[in-house]
């Protein structure tokens, strides 16, 4: 059976859309006590739990956590997909029972609650949990260093969302991410890194069938407060996923099921065509670059421009009535010929005028483009 037909009926469909929360996910972990071992682990700075699931018994022990970033929850329903398809008894049931025996997963699905319910980046006291890996400030920090520190795995995977705004010279955007960490600042490819790299080497082998030319490598500057760095320091590989944009999935919908596939490959339930995972082969994957925009308006003519220029435009998302409103802002003018959009238009070089002022400025809403000569 292709695993794209399963995803497509199986999914967890009662996690859908950006807004991700622990009420969300409760009564999906309570259903999964009988098969799973769920624990408390730690409470968050206003004592919300902190759960973590662990799948399999095996002599291989992996770490990973979603959500240190509350408001980004592409993985976190991928994780949840992930455990549906182990639970179920219908397919793929001697590679399933090849990880639970080989494995044992420990996975934190919404490390960050309090940021979570509020939809922001960082927890309830403003601080980045990723940039708090040297402090240990905030309880959620000092949680899953615990929880390292006990467990001393043998990988780490540092599950996040990517903004929109990552691209690729070639016109494609990177949809999904990955980053072996450094562990110093001279960026030596130590043991944990190349360990890291060939696991993203095996996972790009697959999602190229799947979104060919879409996976990407972020930058890998060293920063001693982010996690990822932290951790491949003290020698355990870590891999960072970034979960991306994908045409005009702003749901984040089919990305969690790149992410899906990612887990797949990475404990060898599905394994490519193409198998070689020498470290090398992680310099191949493009490096992202920020040359993308949700939308990108060509040949606007402005009042005191003598030459048309180019509009580029960001969603902003702010969270209302439990759901996440896009507000497009305007982010760059100028002729941004190296820029692409998921959306273009072309204006033609007619005038336009926004909100039916005659200025358009970088910061302001554009909530309606007019034609000035309409």
């Amino acid at each position: 059976m292709e695993i794209s037909n399963w995803y497509r009926d199986n999914f967890e469909s009662q996690l859908r859309g950006r807004y991700i929360t622990l009420n969300h996910v409760s009564s999906l972990l309570e259903s999964y006590r009988l098969d799973y071992e769920i624990t408390v682990v730690g409470h968050s700075e206003l004592g919300r739990e902190i759960p973590m699931i662990k799948m399999g018994e095996g002599p291989k022990t992996v770490l990973g956590w979603s959500q240190m970033h509350g408001n980004e929850a592409t993985t976190t329903k991928a994780i949840f997909d992930f455990m549906k398809f182990i639970s179920q008894k219908a397919v793929f049931q001697k590679e399933i029972n090849e990880f639970l025996n080989q494995y044992s997963f420990f996975i934190i699905p919404i490390l960050n609650p309090d940021g979570a319910e509020i939809y922001t980046r960082e927890n309830a006291n403003n601080v980045d949990l990723n940039r708090d890996a040297q402090h240990l400030s905030q309880k959620e920090s000092k949680c899953l260093r615990k929880i390292f520190d006990s467990l001393q795995p043998s990988l780490c995977l540092n599950m996040h969302d990517q903004r929109s705004i990552y691209g690729f010279s070639t016109g494609a955007p990177a949809t999904v991410s990955f980053l072996s960490p450094a562990a110093n600042a001279n960026r030596t490819l130590t043991e944990s890194r190349k360990v890291a790299m060939r696991e993203i080497v095996k996972i790009n082998n697959l999602l190229q069938k799947f979104i060919p030319g879409q996976v990407g490598r972020f930058d890998d500057n060293f920063n001693e407060a982010c996690v990822g760095d932290t951790f491949q320091k003290a020698g355990v590989p870590t891999i960072l996923f970034e979960a991306g944009h994908y045409g005009q999935d702003y749901q984040r919908e089919k990305t969690r099921e790149f992410i899906f596939y990612s887990l797949l490959s990475l404990f060898d339930i599905i394994v490519p065509e193409n198998s070689t995972t020498h470290y090398e082969s992680y310099f191949d994957i493009p490096e992202n670059i920020k040359n993308y925009n949700d939308i990108l308006i060509r040949n606007i003519q402005l009042k005191f421009e003598r030459k048309p220029v180019s509009i580029a435009v960001q969603f902003e998302e702010q969270l209302e009535k439990g759901r996440i409103k896009f507000v497009p802002v305007i982010e760059n003018v100028g002729q941004l010929k190296a820029n692409f959009g998921y959306k273009t238009k072309d204006a033609s070089g007619l005038e336009i005028l926004t909100d039916s002022q005659d200025n358009l400025t970088v910061g302001s809403i554009l909530s309606e483009l007019i034609d000035k000569s309409s």
